[in-house]
């Protein structure tokens, strides 16, 4: 199934989707992916608030994009590896028997299909600017994030 296809059914039937990659096997190419895809995505979900910000300082959007650049595509994915690795530790602590493998590829996959969350979050930051209403869709990020996280993690365990 297409990716595309498989973020919108992850906000519906996140456990399917998570059963759908699991049964592809371990495919530690394809975890990477994700990952990737994700970063990138955060990473250009940030442009709009930084094209503002360089408005109103004056300043080039190359110059405000950059440090976002380093921290979202390089940065980013070796704290995922980090923190799915500490996922993975967390989880066995209730008595969960999933691998690591399971642990970064439910992580990765909720990073990935939340990202729709995400652009929506840097067009209302980069639009309205920050305040209550990007406050509301950060945490709508948020819930859509750990929604996607938890059902994959439990079928992970299946």
């Amino acid at each position: 199934m297409a990716v595309t296809r498989d973020i919108v059914e992850a906000h519906r039937r996140p456990r399917r989707v998570m059963a759908r990659l699991m049964a592809m096997g371990v495919r530690e190419d394809r975890a990477l992916a994700m990952l990737m895809g994700s970063c990138l995505l955060l990473f250009m979900s940030q442009w709009p608030y930084r094209a503002r910000q360089a408005h109103e300082t004056g300043g080039t959007l190359t110059d405000t994009i950059q440090h976002d650049a380093v921290g979202l595509i390089f940065v980013l994915p070796l704290l995922a590896y980090g923190l799915a690795a500490l996922l993975r530790l967390v989880t066995r602590a209730f008595g969960a028997k999933a691998d690591f493998y399971s642990a970064r590829l439910a992580l990765f996959w909720s990073l990935l299909a939340s990202s729709p969350a995400v652009v929506l979050a840097g067009m209302v930051k980069g639009f309205i600017g920050p305040g209550p209403a990007n406050t509301a869709v950060g945490v709508m990020w948020l819930m859509i994030f750990l929604w996607i996280l938890i059902n994959s993690l439990i079928e992970a365990e299946q």
